[in-house]
């Protein structure tokens, strides 16, 4: 009776946490509503934000405004966050998932993933005039990293770079105006986020050639929705071939992407 309790709970946790309102719409299912139904998550900008009229606006909608076109059929953007966001996937509850989905070993058991879309480099935003080349090569008593307190770099800097100094501030613009105005040396973070700051200061800025990774990002899909996600593949590749996905980064994030994605015709 103990071992069927267990298992009734572990079920009723499974239903909380993947709600059931339907199996993933197929590619025909899809087209033949006329309307698809994408996940963003609006609390990470520039890749999602509510705009002046309180809408959902930013690079993925941008992404997915082009993709809805291509398909031929309208969009509806839902509203999603980080701990939902693979649960409605996989409930059926919207098409596709946008907003820094990147592609883990783990996340692929429960979703499905596309090509890339854009990738993120968590590495070293620095001026030219600094000679580093590497991130190991700030782990010196000389060097200053300015950082955001609370964010998970500064743990990071502790554990791996435990000889560098370290200025903590409140948020991003006064970290990269700090950076700006020589305070200190070099920031540990995702760089690609920072690029509306970096464009209010007149310096030389530089990203150091040896980032700590490059994370890449997709679009996430229900687990064996193999024709939407065959379509979606296609449909990526003609974004990036034909600059789409460039021009909305740029527009974006103030910057052309730090490490694009490499389009092949085996992509």
């Amino acid at each position: 009776m103990a071992r069927l309790l267990s298992m009734l709970s572990l079920l009723v946790s499974l239903a909380m946490l993947f709600p059931v309102h339907g199996v993933a719409r197929t590619l025909d299912e899809i087209l033949a509503d006329g309307t698809l139904k994408v996940g963003v998550n609006p609390t990470l900008p520039p890749l999602g934000t509510f705009n002046e009229q309180n809408e959902i606006d930013g690079f993925d909608v941008d992404v997915a405004t082009r993709i809805a076109e291509m398909l031929g059929v309208e969009l509806e953007v839902v509203q999603v966050g980080s701990p939902d966001r693979i649960p409605f996937v996989a409930s059926g509850r919207i098409d596709f998932v946008m907003g820094a989905m990147t592609r883990t070993p783990e996340r692929a058991k429960v979703i499905d993933f596309t090509l890339p879309v854009h990738t993120e480099v968590f590495g070293v935003l620095t001026t030219e005039d600094k000679p580093y080349s590497d991130w190991r090569d700030l782990n010196s008593s000389e060097v200053t990293m300015v950082q955001v307190r609370g964010t998970t770099p500064v743990p990071f800097i502790e554990e791996n770079l435990p000889e560098a100094e370290v200025l903590l501030l409140d948020n991003y613009p006064d970290v990269i105006r700090a950076l700006a105005q020589g305070r200190g040396d070099a920031m540990l973070d995702v760089v690609d986020f920072v690029g509306e700051h970096m464009n209010n200061h007149d310096v030389e800025w530089k990203v150091v050639e040896t980032p700590v990774d490059i994370y890449y990002c997709s679009l996430g899909v229900a687990k064996g929705n193999y024709s939407l996600r065959d379509w979606l593949n296609v449909a990526i590749f003609e974004l990036h071939r034909d600059g789409v996905v460039d021009e909305y980064w740029r527009k974006w994030f103030g910057m052309d992407m730090i490490y694009p994605v490499q389009m092949t015709p085996y992509f």
